[in-house]
């Protein structure tokens, strides 16, 4: 039986979303990072981590798909190597969310914590990219065809990337914008906007998955979006305007605090 949800769930959820959502426009990623304690601390599911999971997985992929369309209207998204890297990707989510659902709550919940720290320090040594908006192409020049062995590069990157945001039941844009850089030799505004389009599909894949074990919250999703929506407007509205290491260092702050306190909170159920 799922958890009752109380109007002050109700719009506690709505604002989760939202700054799910204005990471995501923001900086193309961090959105299941902050939804997973969002919903598990300040929402109030904590007794319910596979639920949690599954739902925030749901609401990043919708939150994300709903902020590629602001992307693509500043011409920034590679739609050639987005959808190649997440159809891919789309298999290993879904067996990382099979995996998921069988690792016990708490233990997850811990491991979820090792990952966010991961996260942080992989934003951290990013740093040097903040003032580059190019390497190797500019954004919106046109690239050869994805073939050969620059697409089996782009699939293999794409399944292993998936594999762990299915676990995790994360959108993994931290994931993603760096294996994109790397597979596809994307620039780092373009590597941002593409990732969306696995961000949503990783997403979508590992909730669906859950959902088949009954373990996905469709209300709280469904106000994720809601609030995601907004702030996932305002997010890339302001994306050219705020220096991108000031970001990056205030943004691993808070994930390293975050991370800290659900390792500390699980470790002694593993």
């Amino acid at each position: 039986m799922l958890p009752p949800i109380s109007p002050l769930q109700i719009i506690l959820s709505i604002f989760s979303g939202f700054l799910v959502g204005f990471s995501l426009g923001l900086i193309g990623g961090g959105g299941s990072i902050l939804a997973v304690p969002l919903l598990l601390y300040l929402v109030g599911y904590s007794r319910y981590p596979h639920l949690v999971i599954g739902t925030t997985a749901l609401a990043v992929g919708l939150n994300a798909y709903v902020n590629v369309y602001q992307h693509m209207r500043h011409r920034t998204v590679n739609l050639r190597s987005g959808v190649v890297f997440a159809a891919f990707g789309a298999v290993g989510a879904l067996g990382g969310a099979e995996l998921g659902l069988i690792t016990p709550g708490r233990t997850l919940l811990f491991f979820f914590g090792v990952l966010m720290i991961i996260v942080a320090v992989l934003m951290l040594r990013g740093r040097g990219h903040d003032s580059v908006e190019q390497n190797t192409t500019k954004v919106g020049e046109s690239r050869p065809r994805v073939k050969g062995r620059g697409g089996v590069l782009l699939g293999v990157t794409g399944l292993a990337t998936g594999l762990a945001s299915g676990y995790f039941g994360i959108g993994g844009g931290f994931l993603i914008v760096p294996a994109l850089m790397f597979s596809a030799a994307l620039p780092i505004t373009e590597a941002i906007s593409t990732s969306l389009i696995s961000v949503g599909t990783f997403g979508v894949v590992s909730a669906v998955r859950y959902a088949f074990a009954g373990e996905v919250y469709y209300p709280i999703a469904l106000l994720y979006l809601v609030g995601g929506a907004l702030g996932g407007y305002f997010g890339t509205k302001i994306e050219h305007s705020v220096p991108r290491r000031t970001l990056r260092i205030a943004f691993a702050a808070i994930v390293i605090t975050v991370a800290i306190y659900i390792m500390v909170a699980n470790l002694p159920r593993i």
